[in-house]
């Protein structure tokens, strides 16, 4: 069985903005590695309580519950890839637009 890979969107500059965000936030970064371990073991079917597809978008979002709401937006790429887009606390019940264009930028930027 091939493995799944949790790959980091790395800027032109680069940045690795969600392994420094991460960086920032000890309890949230513990239990998105768990998380990432597990998609890499077992695949997506393992995260499902912790993913969400977002609405008329490619995005999907990593929802980490604690102190603070941490979302991890991604896109699937190609088999068995998951890449790591944006990450951000959510202080709201929507999903704010200028998070999720971050996001969409970012994989545009690979894209283009």
């Amino acid at each position: 069985m091939d493995k799944w890979q949790v790959i980091y969107y790395i800027s032109s500059s680069g940045s690795n903005p969600v392994r420094e965000f991460l960086d920032t936030n000890l309890k949230a970064k513990i239990k998105a590695f768990k998380i990432f371990s597990n998609i890499e073991e077992y695949g997506l079917i393992s995260a499902i309580p912790h993913i969400k597809k977002l609405t008329g978008s490619p995005l999907w979002e990593i929802r980490i519950l604690g102190e603070d709401s941490i979302r991890i937006l991604y896109v699937t790429r190609m088999e068995k890839q998951i890449l790591l887009l944006h990450a951000f606390v959510k202080k709201t019940n929507k999903t704010p637009a200028k998070e999720i264009n971050i996001a969409l930028v970012r994989l545009k930027g690979l894209t283009s």
